[in-house]
């Protein structure tokens, strides 16, 4: 009876783990809808890159490279002269803004959205997949967490930061876009 009892529980478990595990999966990300609403303020302002200071944090800085259609690749981190990013910002120079933060090494944050809707954890069979580079550790979002020596649930959790990490960089984007327009 024990045995019996033992195999009911991990079945029921194993069966709770597969059915949540693709809900989590296929949930849309906190970042896809500021992704896309980020896509089309650009193609609408014709720019290439856009670049913000964080609001919640005055000497980190976020910039981004916009590939229409394609790609999305964004940095996140300090500046060693923050005036000179201030100032670059307010002239609308995203795109240098993007290379002195990218060039001077202290990016704390790197994101590649491939088809620029926002960070998933999973993608589709043939379809390009986002990386994220957080601490030091880049970590591809292809759904295999076993190839990057880690588990499930620290993928899910390294995903669930990301995402939200990444919804507060497009959403300081898209208010520095609404306050120079």
């Amino acid at each position: 009876m024990k045995l019996l009892t033992r195999v009911a529980y991990c079945t029921l478990a194993a069966l709770i783990t597969l059915a949540i595990a693709p809900a989590a999966f296929a949930q849309e990300s906190k970042s896809a809808p500021l992704a896309r609403q980020l896509a089309a303020a650009l193609d609408a302002g014709k720019l290439d890159s856009v670049a913000a200071a964080d609001p919640a944090a005055p000497d980190v800085f976020h910039a981004a490279l916009y590939f229409p259609g394609m790609q999305l690749l964004v940095v996140s981190g300090n500046y060693s002269a923050p005036q000179l990013l201030f100032a670059r910002l307010i002239q609308k120079e995203y795109r240098d803004v993007y290379m002195d933060l990218n060039g001077a090494g202290t990016a704390r944050m790197s994101i590649e959205d491939s088809g620029i809707d926002g960070v998933k954890a999973k993608r589709e069979t043939n379809q390009p997949f986002d990386q994220v580079e957080m601490a030091g550790k880049r970590i591809k979002f292809d759904g295999d967490w076993k190839a990057q020596k880690m588990s499930e649930q620290d993928y899910l959790k390294a995903f669930a930061a990301a995402d939200e990490r990444y919804a507060q960089i497009l959403t300081a984007f898209l208010a520095q876009l609404k306050k120079t327009s």
